[in-house]
């Protein structure tokens, strides 16, 4: 595995987003084609339907993972900010969202109490900017 940086820090994961989702997505369009060409039926109709909700299904279950994710780097920052970071600022952890939290975890132990001023004085949030003002890049190989 090639060190992680911020260039290569998004995970793919090929068979769901290269395969399932694309034949998911296609399975869907298949099946409102062949509804309208049977003449609107309703057999057609419930093929229409089902294709949906194995898409959307699918979909969710990705989305439900990667809130728990997200959730869990929350508390990990929020245990870790207790360890390294001084009371006053600590006690600041509770202004951060969780895009702020998530984007900061990638901080080196060295850097946080600099950058987490930062995000909090000059209020960023966008995930990107934060993550491009990290110098030491701490990995993050245990994702969903």
């Amino acid at each position: 595995m090639s060190e992680q940086s911020l260039k290569n820090h998004v995970r793919f994961v090929p068979l769901y987003h290269f395969f399932a989702l694309p034949m998911l997505i296609i399975h869907f369009g298949w099946s409102i084609y062949r509804w309208i060409a049977a003449g609107f039926s309703i057999d057609g109709l419930e093929w229409v339907l089902t294709a949906a909700a194995l898409f959307l299904g699918v979909l969710y279950a990705r989305l439900f993972a990667l809130r728990v994710q997200d959730r869990v780097i929350r508390l990990e920052e929020r245990l870790r900010y207790e360890r390294i970071l001084p009371e006053e600022l600590g006690w600041r952890a509770d202004e951060l969202t969780v895009d702020q939290f998530i984007s900061m975890r990638f901080a080196g132990d060295e850097e946080l109490e600099q950058l987490m001023r930062k995000v909090l004085d000059d209020k960023l949030t966008k995930r990107k900017a934060i993550k491009q003002l990290i110098k030491n890049w701490r990995a993050d190989y245990l994702r969903a």
